[in-house]
């Protein structure tokens, strides 16, 4: 089975309107890395801990658990 964190992270970010360096900078990460910490995300090539999860899950207004 696939992790769905991937595809259900792009398609949130998507439907909140902000590009991956938009939420990056929301979650406090530098300007300069932002986008491409947040596409490394979305293309499963690295996963967020479980703390900067919550903290993603929070802005899109989402729970947790829709990620997994």
């Amino acid at each position: 089975m696939q992790n769905p964190l991937p595809l259900r992270l792009k398609t949130a970010r998507k439907k909140a309107g902000l590009t991956q360096q938009q939420l990056g900078m929301r979650l406090g990460m530098e300007q300069s890395s932002a986008s491409a910490r947040m596409n490394q995300y979305e293309k499963g090539k690295h996963a967020p801990d479980y703390q900067t999860m919550q903290r993603i899950a929070a802005e899109l207004g989402l729970p947790v658990a829709y990620f997994y």
